[in-house]
């Protein structure tokens, strides 16, 4: 439990520094360069996140077998040949996606974005060292994958946060001390990214006992796991396009500088994810050994209190920036044109956001029983309805227009995929979900917040706005905490444990 606890613990942190170096630099990169190459940084994303379907399923593969061969001695020298036959292949698709970017990135420049300042050749530039920054930091996934299998993610966290405070730092430098363009931006992407993968491949390689023999390429190694890889594949596919299917429709329907005000509401949205991610792969494992000794009671607990956990981590932050976006917008980047377009994007998105977070134990209660199937149909049905319902409403209503999509399709999954996963797997308990786990925490969080809404006065300084959004989001999570049975047991354990403590001390 030790090992859990701390895998936990350094998820959290290493998550949150990340998103804090994340979100830090933002308006420094505007500043510098403006929100129309800030727009390119976001398509630099977004193709981060739709060539995530050329993994096919190898990273997840790579995490599982690492975890379950490490359990089993004398499995050193397959674990070894393993990861050298994987990692031969996941070089050879990173040089496919450099040469793929570099290819179509005059098509891009040319006739996809649709650019005000900067010019097509400048456009074309940046895409082509884009490509060469992708295909150099596309294996440190790998690399991850590795780490994760074999529970070394306090080492491995270190090693995110490092990069990403250099990564951050750097470019400001860059931008600061070289040239204020999104060419110099880009090449220093390419450096931390070789610093980065290679660091993470030497660790991996150090963490994989040594046997003497040298490791090679299996190609029996690869027969053993296609299956799973195909399966996890499917579903990494589909569930890539879905996310990453609303910012290339809008690259090409938006501005350039209205996608980067999309692009800034998007990463402060999807940084929800550093708070979801570090429970659900702490809990998954755990329910699938409790599936595995048919512990249905234990099954039943556990899937409850990760739920209402799950809630309570990331309902507070969902309400308090959906209702002060504005306002937290306006501290973080001090500019009002930015934080007046961008405020609304902001609290749609992450609304839709916590929507999936929500359905997040869910679905690894599905994989926890190898039912995957339900997750493939509705996340094809979901592309499937996605791509008229993003043209229409961005075509009538704008970015704002698009951010709602997002929001109406994972509510509609939100309503209609729980009842039929609790239907197979948790008979009995889609009410106590939706009651206990869900809607008890919301109603807390919108209940409080709202009312700090409601009296928050016109004309406060920006001392006094951060004092008081600060004393709204203590109150609305203590709420929260307190309006579900898991988090309220857990606050009156440690309460009652520092009581006598301080008694003690008294008398003293």
């Amino acid at each position: 439990m030790s090992i859990i606890k701390n895998n936990i613990r350094a998820n959290l942190i290493g998550n949150i520094w990340q998103v804090l170096m994340g979100l830090a630099f933002i308006p420094l990169y505007i500043g510098f360069m403006g929100v129309e190459s800030y727009g390119l940084i976001g398509i630099f994303a977004t193709i981060q996140g739709v060539i995530v379907i050329f993994d096919i399923g190898i990273n997840a593969t790579l995490t599982r077998e690492m975890a379950r061969l490490s359990a089993h001695p004398g499995s050193e020298q397959e674990m070894r040949n393993l990861v050298r036959s994987l990692e031969l292949i996941y070089w050879g698709m990173a040089v496919l996606i450099g040469i793929v970017i570099i290819i179509i990135s005059p098509f891009i420049a040319h006739h996809w974005v649709k650019a005000g300042q900067l010019a097509p050749h400048t456009i074309e530039q940046a895409l082509r060292i884009m490509g060469l920054a992708m295909a150099l930091q596309w294996p440190a996934s790998f690399y991850t994958g590795g780490l994760i299998g074999l529970q070394k993610q306090v080492l491995l966290n270190i090693i995110n946060a490092c990069i990403s405070t250099f990564r951050g730092v750097g470019a400001v430098l860059v931008l600061w001390l070289i040239a204020p363009t999104i060419q110099a931006f880009f090449s220093w992407q390419i450096i931390i990214s070789i610093i980065n993968t290679f660091v993470l491949a030497f660790f991996l390689w150090r963490r994989l006992s040594r046997t003497g023999k040298k490791a090679v390429f299996k190609k029996q190694l690869l027969t053993g796991v296609w299956r799973f890889a195909a399966e996890m594949s499917g579903i990494g596919i589909l569930a890539t396009i879905l996310t990453q299917l609303d910012k290339i429709i809008l690259s090409k329907m938006l501005t350039l500088e209205m996608f980067g005000y999309y692009t800034l509401a998007g990463v402060i949205a999807m940084s929800l994810y550093r708070l979801i991610g570090p429970v659900f792969t702490a809990i998954y494992p755990i329910l699938t050994q409790l599936v595995s000794l048919s512990d249905r009671e234990g099954l039943k607990q556990l899937y409850h209190k990760s739920c209402q956990f799950m809630s309570v981590l990331i309902l507070p932050v969902t309400v308090v920036i959906a209702l002060f976006s504005y306002e937290i917008l306006y501290i973080w980047t001090q500019d009002p044109v930015t934080a007046g377009e961008t405020h609304v994007l902001v609290s749609f998105l992450i609304c839709g956001t916590a929507f999936s977070g929500l359905m997040n134990i869910p679905y690894a209660l599905q994989l926890a029983h190898g039912w995957t199937r339900p997750g493939l149909y509705i996340n094809l049905i979901s592309t499937i309805l996605i791509v008229p319902l993003i043209i229409f409403l961005t075509g009538r209503y704008g970015a704002i227009g698009g951010a709602s999509a997002w929001v109406i399709l994972n509510c509609g999954c939100f309503l209609i995929a729980i009842p039929i996963i609790h239907h197979r797997l948790l008979p009995r308990e889609n009410c106590r979900w939706y009651w206990q786990d869900v809607f008890l925490p919301l109603a807390a969080c919108l209940s409080t917040s709202g009312l700090g809404r409601l009296f928050m006065g016109d004309q406060m300084s920006q001392l006094a706005t951060i004092v008081y959004l600060s004393a709204v989001s203590f109150i609305t999570l203590a709420v929260t905490a307190l309006s579900t049975p898991t988090t309220r047991a857990w606050l009156i354990k440690n309460v009652s444990r520092i009581k006598p403590a301080k008694k003690k001390e008294h008398w003293k």
